[in-house]
């Protein structure tokens, strides 16, 4: 059977919605997928706000935003599904939402953009809330990409996604190790702004900076880093801490990309090779290659420093073709919402940390009987 879904991806750098249409076969046990057809779509300044400010609502403001910016995610997969004409070929629509609260130690996450509404809105089946059943279970519901990962790029051992937050995972034989790493894009973006830029494009302004050795030190010390996994990071980790820390330095822009993005290089070598516990030692020594995908893929400066940081211990950099960076999340979310349509595992404890592999995600019914 083949099925074809959407996924939708809000990630914490706020530079939009992306949307994926994709088609998924599973043949003797294994996944294949096409990608039929995707969008990133811009928030409008107003949504933009509206999001990075969520935190900071009275509780009954907060769900009617929920409600809203759902109603706002099935219009726009409305929209989609019009301009490139998929009447009556979407199976279901799996939406990821836009994280606002992460706390896995009290049993606690939660993405805004309300599945009931959006299953309203496009009369579909709708999968959301992909994380809390795993964090009931005691795990840290994030990341949920690595059971994708595995199932439809199993040629790949170590994958990295440098999206608002890094996360990196391994396959092994009996499961998938998988955290985030650090802070990424959501700070490098808010250094950018500051120079009445949306991103660094291609890593033009990190290029003309130094790197500040003190801030360099600081940052690497933070006490995150010396975590064992399972371990996630909140966007509050980036914009809490990472940013002031930055700020207080008072050294230029320049200097700060520079010396930021330094840092995300040095945790993911980290990662690979230097802690105890790094994913290495889940693989065999030969498989040294790693699948890069999100929008800091494209930032030249940071891949080309990263390259220079793994040729010290022998890994090679891959980065697929451009639709496969841009969307591999919301891939993956499409994926997802397969997954639990056919009520199969969509978290790995391995991953997670939670007492058991879970069934995430609840499924809202927009079809008529």
């Amino acid at each position: 059977m083949i099925y074809k879904a959407i996924g939708i991806m809000s990630g914490s750098s706020l530079d939009g919605l992306d949307i994926v249409f994709a088609a998924f076969q599973e043949i003797a046990g294994k996944w294949s997928y096409e990608i039929i057809s995707s969008a990133c779509i811009s928030y409008e300044k107003i949504w933009e706000q509206n999001l990075r400010n969520a935190e900071t609502l009275f509780a009954k403001e907060y769900f009617l935003l929920h409600t809203k910016y759902g109603e706002y995610i099935g219009q726009k997969s409305n929209e989609f599904i019009d301009e490139k004409k998929l009447h009556h070929q979407v199976n279901l629509i799996c939406s990821h939402g836009h994280t606002t609260f992460h706390l896995p130690k009290k049993k606690m996450t939660h993405q805004l953009g309300d599945g009931a509404a959006i299953a309203a809105k496009t009369q579909l089946p709708v999968v959301t809330d992909l994380r809390s059943m795993d964090v009931a279970f005691g795990g840290e519901g994030a990341p949920i990409v690595p059971l994708g990962e595995k199932l439809l790029f199993n040629d790949y051992h170590y994958f990295l996604n440098i999206g608002g937050i890094a996360n990196i995972s391994a396959n092994k034989e009996n499961g998938i190790i998988a955290f985030d790493v650090c802070a990424a894009n959501r700070v490098l973006n808010m250094l950018a702004n500051e120079k009445g830029m949306a991103y660094d494009d291609k890593g033009l302004l990190c290029s003309r900076g130094r790197i500040h050795e003190d801030l360099l030190k600081k940052l690497n010390e933070l006490k995150y880093y010396q975590l064992s996994y399972p371990k996630s990071l909140a966007n509050s980790f980036g914009i809490e801490i990472v940013y002031p820390l930055i700020k207080s330095f008072h050294i230029s822009i320049e200097d700060a990309l520079r010396t930021y993005a330094e840092h995300i290089c040095i945790q993911i070598k980290t990662c690979l090779t230097d802690r105890q516990d790094s994913l290495r030692k889940f693989k065999n020594e030969d498989a040294k290659k790693l699948f890069i995908t999100g929008g800091g893929a494209f930032n030249n400066f940071l891949i080309e420093r990263l390259q220079k940081n793994l040729e010290e211990i022998n890994f090679e950099i891959f980065i697929p073709q451009d639709d496969v960076v841009k969307y591999k999340e919301a891939l993956i979310m499409a994926f997802l919402g397969v997954l639990r349509w056919r009520e199969q595992y969509t978290v790995l404890s391995s991953v997670t940390g939670a007492t058991r592999n879970s069934i995430g995600g609840a499924l809202w019914l927009g079809t008529e009987a």
